[in-house]
């Protein structure tokens, strides 16, 4: 046995609902008829995409509509904005879930958006599809506990800097807690390097497909911060078998209210789903 392989057996180990070993199949996370599923192969490789902040009415429509008519399944885009600067735009709030749900019903998609505390749970649950839990609050125990009760399809994305044991355990709080449906999201982490925003760390995914039997999606565009290099790192993404990506896509990228170096054009993420296809 590699050192790899007992370093593996022995984060197994530590985990009671996540290892591979304790689901007799892969995991299948139905929403509404779409299926998410751990298993790999080409047909099952889902896409999440839109703004970063929804910014008002006709911009999530706008999405929306472009994003469906190029068959993307789930909107993302955030209501509730944990930023860096507390002097930046934090998001339109319940207005904002009141917007994406709109928009998503018009154009028949699935939808996932932020919760950032215990309090909020309920009422974002009554907006959307899939709660996110941001990177922020991998470690927010108390949040994840709270999600963890809930019915609702949980993405739950990887501290920045979070190793993979602390990325599976975080996921353990929610599955303890009653809900087996949790998305596991590589959004990057912050390494040496400053010409990236942060470091996509591709290695993950095969590496916790060892471990776990829970779908694996990458972020390209917070694990990047490029716009340029974000249709690599999606091509890369499926290539190595993750389970899907969610990309940042802004009806007018330069005027975006949140992280405008890295939201896509309309044109741009073209190119990107006629690379995945």
């Amino acid at each position: 046995m590699s050192l790899f392989q007992e370093q593996v057996k022995f984060l197994k180990k530590k985990l009671k609902f996540a290892a591979r070993e304790n689901s007799s199949h892969t995991t299948l996370i139905n929403i509404k008829g779409y299926n998410i599923s751990s298993e790999k192969h080409s047909d099952n490789f889902t896409v999440m995409a839109g703004p970063c902040a929804i910014e008002s009415q006709e911009q999530i429509l706008t999405i929306a509509k472009y994003l469906s008519s190029k068959n993307v399944p789930i909107l993302r885009g955030g209501a509730f904005k944990p930023r860096t600067s507390p002097y930046s735009f934090q998001g339109l709030g319940i207005k904002g879930l009141e917007y994406m749900q709109e928009a998503a019903s018009t154009y028949g998609m699935l939808s996932v958006s932020e919760v950032m505390d215990s309090m909020d749970v309920e009422v974002v649950s009554n907006y959307v599809d899939i709660l996110q839990i941001g990177a922020r609050n991998m470690q927010n125990y108390s949040l994840l506990k709270t999600v963890g009760k809930t019915n609702k399809p949980i993405l739950l994305k990887r501290h920045f800097a979070a190793t993979y044991e602390e990325f599976l355990l975080a996921a353990e709080y929610i599955l303890s807690h009653g809900n087996p449906n949790v998305i596991l999201c590589e959004r990057g982490i912050r390494t040496f390097e400053s010409l990236t925003r942060n470091t996509l760390d591709l290695a993950a995914v095969p590496i916790l497909q060892q471990v776990t039997h829970l779908p694996i999606i990458t972020d390209p565009s917070h694990g990047t911060g490029i716009k340029e290099i974000i249709p690599a790192m999606t091509v890369a993404s499926k290539a190595i078998g993750a389970n899907g990506v969610i990309i940042e896509v802004h009806s007018d990228p330069e005027n975006s209210l949140s992280d405008k170096e890295q939201a896509l054009s309309f044109q741009e993420f073209d190119y990107i789903i006629k690379s995945i296809l």
